[in-house]
């Protein structure tokens, strides 16, 4: 049995800008998704998906090496997957000659937003021996950090460069990680959806550099204080790219911290600043999955 696994994402700067080629700080979860798979001498793939509960979710037989749909539960999803697979077919001809057995299983909520799609295409892209960001742009497009963060050890710096982006380790775990908690908006925000509608003409070169620099400066920050005054300054300037004002504005002007949002805007998590009594702010609105950083980053 050969058995592989991918990291979930987030996304702390650069939102947008990344797309363009504006430098990003991306960090690894500690919870991604597993992909098991036993060979055997058959023309049959069974695929069995199961959530965060271990509950099954998903599953359809495909003919193989043709890799047509036999059977599923989910004509969608079965075709998705399926253009998937032959994607990875095409990059790599002596994939799935022969059938077997694959179990996928997730370990975080699908609700979050941490990436149930770029952690299969980078296990995926394991289990076939391709490159991730190839099968990632001819498969869901995006800026590719996401597969990047499936395969790191802890955060990086992530520049798009077509199938060869730059990626660099850094060392960001500063002293008041204590004080950085992700809050989930309880709204599913579909990336995808949002990359395509995004104007890449908006990602000036100015953008980019002051994204970059942004960047720099919040990898490199010792001083809670200092870090508060930069994520609202990246607030500012992507909600002025946008045309949208920051969530903090719209939704939580009374909060004594600062917010940032991550990823796509309007939904999934939010970056809060404060102490863990002063979640409490968010608990009482309705907002219960509150994770700190230690506990949801690598």
């Amino acid at each position: 049995m050969s058995s592989y696994f991918s990291n979930g994402k987030l996304l702390l700067t650069s939102e947008y800008g990344v797309l363009g080629g504006a430098k990003a700080l991306a960090l690894p979860c500690k919870k991604g998704q597993n992909l098991e798979f036993k060979k055997n001498n058959t023309r049959i793939l069974s695929w069995k998906s199961y959530d965060y509960q271990n509950s099954l979710w998903f599953e359809a037989t495909f003919i193989v090496p043709e890799i047509k749909i036999k059977d599923t539960s989910d004509s969608v999803i079965a075709k998705r997957l399926q253009n998937i697979l032959n994607i990875a077919k095409s990059l790599n001809k002596s994939f799935l000659n022969l059938g077997g057995e694959v179990k996928t299983s997730l370990e975080f909520d699908f609700k979050w937003g941490l990436g149930s799609s770029s952690t299969l295409i980078s296990n995926i892209a394991l289990w076939a021996k391709i490159n991730p960001y190839r099968l990632g742009e001819s498969s869901f497009g995006g800026s590719g950090y996401d597969i990047a963060c499936g395969l790191a050890k802890g955060p990086i710096f992530f520049t798009r460069n077509s199938n060869k982006p730059i990626i660099q380790k850094v060392n960001f775990s500063p002293s008041f990680t204590d004080k950085l908690f992700f809050v989930n908006l309880n709204k599913k925000m579909n990336s995808q959806n949002a990359v395509k509608n995004f104007d890449l003409k908006l990602v000036t070169r100015s953008i980019i550099s002051k994204l970059n620099t942004l960047t720099d400066k919040i990898a490199q920050t010792k001083k809670l204080s200092a870090f508060e005054e930069l994520i609202t300054q990246h607030e500012f300037l992507i909600g002025k790219l946008l045309k949208k004002n920051p969530i903090k504005k719209d939704l939580f002007p009374d909060f004594n911290g600062c917010i940032k949002s991550l990823g796509a805007w309007g939904g999934d998590f939010f970056l809060a600043t404060g102490d863990r009594s002063e979640m409490k702010y968010f608990y009482d609105k309705g907002f219960t999955t509150i994770i700190p950083y230690r506990q949801m980053c690598l």
